[in-house]
């Protein structure tokens, strides 16, 4: 079933609200399709983060030009949370365990959003990253959960550094199926 959405005085074909994101950064809203058909656990992690309201408050801690802007720290990055640190943003994760790799053919290009990761495979747990530009050395080495479907203009706002001074950050992330019309 679609539904749409009035956002910004244009129509956002949402297609499945229980596989969407709708993130609000202090640069704007971006939409996020998910794709549990690539990435089921990957996806359904991400979903339990946004529903306990993990990710609100995020910074975007690390975002390189021509490249992509990482966020998810929901230890060290959230900036209302007890041990929010932003020289140690980057470095933290949730208290659930590790996710094994979803690596599939889906690739890293401009909206992409993809795991981070450390230099185990299996060791995605929280953090993210949205791509901006062609980052296909990243295929198949990293986990693709989804695609920006609207906003990729807000995605391109965001502060670049690396680490950020004085970062964007996530002000709030839902599904769209929690979203009340």
């Amino acid at each position: 079933m679609t539904t749409s959405r009035k956002k910004e005085g244009k129509m956002a074909n949402i297609k499945d609200p229980e596989n969407t994101i709708i993130m609000e950064t202090t640069k704007g809203k971006v939409v996020i399709e998910l794709r549990p058909d690539l990435a089921p656990g990957h996806v359904a992690r991400i979903k339990e983060l946004t529903r306990e309201g993990a990710y609100d408050g995020v910074v975007f801690h690390r975002v390189i030009e021509k490249f992509m802007a990482q966020t998810g720290d929901v230890k060290f990055g959230k900036s209302t949370g007890p041990d929010f640190n932003p020289g140690r943003a980057g470095m933290g994760g949730s208290s659930k365990p590790d996710l094994k790799a979803e690596f599939s053919s889906a690739k890293h290009g401009r909206g992409a959003c993809s795991m981070a990761r450390a230099q185990n495979p299996n060791s995605a747990n929280s953090q993210f990253f949205i791509v901006f530009d062609d980052a296909s050395f990243l295929d198949r080495q990293y986990t693709v959960w989804g695609q920006v479907i609207e906003g990729m203009e807000n995605v391109d706002k965001i502060k670049r550094g690396e680490p950020v001074v004085d970062p964007d950050k996530i002000v709030s992330m839902k599904v769209a199926a929690d979203v009340k019309a």
